[in-house]
């Protein structure tokens, strides 16, 4: 008997984006939405999966992920936890050697010097355990520099243009390039985007129906291929607002308890 068959939903999985998804763009969730989660969690089982790591996505989750969610799956899943309990991990360093990888991490850095945009900060490349986040802006940059510029990209492309040339420059290296939250974009191997968590769900858990929950579901955005995975079914949505209108209609969850 499977451990979620207490649950009215016993054979289905959630799993949900977390900017723009689950919270606004890195900031905390909401009281509110923390609630209706629980609830939700009462009828199916839920889980995160983030291209950000564990440490981000625990602040944003005000330290909940691993208590409140079935699953949580950092860095698309190369850090990987069911509950508590930590699976297997990736690293992207071993994948791709300290030789290129410096030689990836140099031509970014040359590229954002040469960038002539509104603002730049700090923490332009951000070195995480399965992939690397490349920021024109710098991660260090405050929310309103955080929405000016993704204004800003929306209008003039700064980081469509910027993956092309990486595409170009690293053809054959069998690398990923996956634009998504506000200022950043995310480079790691292929078949190491948000699918990859899906191998520890069939590892771990025998479910019929795995829902996912994106907002950059479009291609290029980091939610595209799991988004369009024939293991899944896609939920577009716009904020966690709106997951949470979904959830409510798919689940008979009110939003008010």
């Amino acid at each position: 008997m499977s451990e979620f068959a207490n649950r009215e939903f016993g054979d289905t999985l959630c799993l949900f984006d977390v900017d723009g998804t689950m919270t606004v763009a890195r900031a905390e969730i909401t009281e509110e939405m923390q609630e209706f989660m629980a609830r939700v969690r009462a009828k199916v089982a839920i889980g995160l999966v983030g291209g950000s790591d564990l440490v981000k996505i625990e602040e944003q989750m005000k330290n909940t992920a691993r208590t409140a969610y079935d699953f949580t799956f950092a860095e698309n899943g190369l850090t990987a936890y069911k509950g508590a309990q930590e699976l297997e991990t990736q690293s992207f360093l071993g994948f791709l050697g300290e030789q290129k990888m410096q030689k990836l991490v140099n031509f970014c850095l040359k590229h954002i010097a040469s960038l002539e945009i509104p603002q730049k900060r700090g923490t332009f490349v951000e070195f995480r355990n399965g992939m690397i986040n490349v920021s024109p802006i710098g991660r260090n940059c405050s929310r309103a520099e955080r929405n000016a510029f993704e204004a800003y990209d929306k209008e003039h492309g700064i980081r469509k243009e910027f993956v092309g040339l990486l595409e170009k420059e690293f053809a054959g290296w069998g690398l990923k390039f996956s634009i998504g939250g506000q200022i950043s974009f995310d480079v790691f191997p292929e078949g190491w985007d948000k699918t990859y968590c899906l191998r520890h769900v069939k590892n771990h858990a025998n479910f019929k129906r795995i829902l996912f929950f994106g907002d950059k579901t479009f291609e290029g955005g980091n939610d595209y291929e799991i988004y369009n995975s024939e293991e899944t079914e896609g939920h577009a949505v716009t904020s966690w607002e709106d997951t949470r209108e979904q959830l409510s209609k798919l689940f008979d969850v009110p939003i008010k308890a």
